[in-house]
């Protein structure tokens, strides 16, 4: 093969029923230029790995497969790491082994204004996301309702879901050495997406271009997002995680980091029906910046009417919310 520009980095485990529909969405890509497929079996209990076998052999001069012999992830590897070294292309593109792209020239598109774009050091779109068990489609990911670039305060404060991961195209060589904050979390899209936005810009095609599918059985959402425990913990992980990119920044985004972790507190307190012990000034801050700024960020999308009504409540009528808690309480 000659020169590779993009190479695609596929993370697998127990996928026998998504790898294939992820790898052919992969060699459906019409591009004018090469690319390699870089797939990582970490181990897998199920067929993943003779199913991957089997495509590589019909693909060897484009699919590069390994095949771990004991589970990396429960080493505490970082996965990606492991195939992003083996890396030669200019730009690389991310997609897990349980989703899939949807757009031919999804790649076409994104390498293209990243080739027109040098500034750029990363290139994101749409996805619809789906429900794992039953490919039901849930809602679709757009950070925006226009094709725009988002600035490091936009993503540190839009979290960990405002991009999808298979949406990721971006410049090796902005990524190969990473600050000490990627390395404090459990998930890696987040702290890499604020870091890409550190060195280069960051622009969003507003396209749908890929599907990702939600809690897929034994994913990293069914294992650790959906248990409340772990959940707890991912939010703790993600305050060590922004804590360090103030760190790093010399506290450049000290108050987008504030707001973003205490908005991360009020989806915990709202999980754990703790909201009315959040101070009040925090909550009227963070109130405030809601009024500011939710037509790109659509916090309240995301909660349902009760949430909605606590967080009014709380707000302006803290003596009420006691009161209808004690009255839930009576009555429970």
């Amino acid at each position: 093969m000659s020169e590779v520009l993009v190479s695609i980095v596929c993370n697998a485990y127990n996928h026998e029923a998504y790898i294939a529909q992820a790898i052919e969405s992969f060699l459906k890509q019409k591009t004018n230029f090469n690319f390699e497929i870089l797939i990582n079996d970490d181990a897998s209990t199920d067929n993943t790995a003779e199913i991957i076998r089997a495509y590589e052999s019909q693909s060897p001069d484009i699919i590069n497969a390994m095949y771990q012999t004991e589970n990396q992830h429960s080493k505490g590897v970082r996965i990606c790491g492991i195939n992003e070294s083996r890396a030669v292309g200019k730009y690389i593109a991310l997609c897990e082994g349980d989703d899939y792209w949807t757009d031919p020239y999804k790649l076409q598109k994104q390498v293209d204004f990243l080739e027109n774009n040098e500034d750029v050091s990363l290139c994101v779109h749409g996805a619809t996301i789906i429900e794992g068990r039953t490919d039901k489609p849930l809602y679709k990911v757009r950070p925006a309702d226009r094709s725009k670039y988002f600035s490091t305060e936009d993503i540190i404060f839009g979290g960990g879901g405002l991009f999808p991961t298979n949406s990721m195209v971006y410049r090796r060589e902005d990524s190969v050495v990473r600050p000490a904050f990627y390395y404090s979390s459990f998930v890696g899209d987040y702290p890499l997406t604020i870091f890409l936005s550190l060195v280069g810009k960051v622009y969003y095609l507003d396209e749908i271009m890929s599907t990702y599918r939600y809690a897929v059985p034994g994913s990293w959402t069914e294992r650790e997002y959906l248990n409340s425990e772990r959940r707890i913990n991912h939010y703790k992980a993600m305050e060590r995680m922004l804590a360090g990119v103030n760190d790093y920044t010399d506290n450049a985004y000290a108050s987008v980091i504030r707001k973003t972790i205490l908005k991360d507190k009020i989806y915990l307190h709202l999980e754990q029906k703790r909201l009315n012990e959040l101070a009040e000034k925090d909550l009227n801050d963070f109130y405030n910046e809601l009024k500011e700024k939710k037509e790109i960020y659509g916090f309240y999308k995301g909660l349902s009417k009760k949430e909605k009504l606590m967080i009014h409540l709380n707000r302006f009528s803290p003596n009420s919310l006691k009161v209808l808690v004690k009255i839930r309480r009576a009555f429970s």
